[in-house]
């Protein structure tokens, strides 16, 4: 993290109006890292020191590594680096290789005992099925996409199906994966948890800061056979979820996000 900025709020090329809901106020004080709560989250804090923790123990270097903690206070080492969508070329390799050390981090032993990721698929179904009741009318195509995913959402069961038990960051938002020059390394855990690969993944890639610049290839992660229905089920619910958070689009985000958005819901629904 550069001195002076935010995760969430990177000055670049774009800035998504989703990402200035501030839910955190960092402050850069010489090689520590002061990341108080601010937006009342139960949990933000703990969430975020246990990842620290656990990381600092079993995949050291990976995270910042964990200094002091506070009912809403948690202090950690300063890490260096640019957010790779800040990048020209993603480090595709080097990006692989971080999330899959973050995700077979914690042995199995341990993260059964972790609590789950502050926001499962499940109750993103449920706050997605909301939403969808209370959808205002603005073009034809994003009620379309309103319309066919309140329906598939309506009768989706995720059940146990093609989950491989992770532990995972709880966002995909790529302005926290930080690129060194030579590795990747990963902050902000404040939604971390027990998760399974698939949901991590998907979640990952439907966010809006893997394809608000254009065109690119996707990073090639791995699952299993079990796993590739259940990735592809997470993606559509991914999809549609940045239908809601890019509805009301501003003037900072790039022309046009919110129809692409729509436009990528609507092919993950098929």
């Amino acid at each position: 993290m550069d001195s002076g900025t935010r995760p969430g709020s990177w000055r670049g090329p774009w800035l998504v109006q989703y990402a200035l809901m501030q839910t955190h106020d960092v402050r850069i004080d010489g090689e520590l890292v002061r990341k108080r709560f601010i937006d009342g989250k139960p949990g933000g804090a703990e969430r975020e020191w246990r990842a620290l923790r656990l990381l600092a123990e079993h995949a050291p270097g990976l995270a910042p590594s964990p200094v002091e903690y506070g009912a809403d206070l948690v202090v950690m080492s300063r890490v260096e680096g640019t957010p790779i969508f800040l990048l020209p070329v993603v480090p595709e390799q080097e990006l692989v290789e971080a999330v899959d050390r973050l995700h077979g981090a914690v042995p199995r032993r341990v993260l059964d005992q972790v609590p789950g990721r502050l926001w499962p698929v499940e109750r993103i179904r449920d706050q997605l099925l909301a939403w969808a009741g209370r959808w205002q009318p603005k073009n034809a195509l994003a009620d379309q996409a309103v319309r066919e995913g309140a329906r598939w959402l309506g009768g989706w069961e995720p059940g146990e199906r093609g989950v491989r038990p992770v532990f995972g960051a709880g966002d995909g938002n790529t302005a926290n994966f930080l690129w060194d020059g030579g590795r990747v390394r990963i902050v902000d855990f404040e939604e971390s948890g027990r998760s399974d690969r698939a949901t991590e993944v998907a979640e990952m890639a439907e966010h809006v800061s893997c394809w608000v610049h254009g065109g690119g290839s996707e990073v090639g992660f791995e699952v299993d056979s079990a796993e590739e229905r259940r990735l592809l089920e997470c993606r559509r619910l991914f999809a549609l979820m940045w239908v809601f958070l890019l509805k009301d689009e501003g003037p900072r985000n790039p022309p046009g996000t919110f129809m692409r958005a729509v436009g990528r819901a609507l092919e993950r629904l098929g």
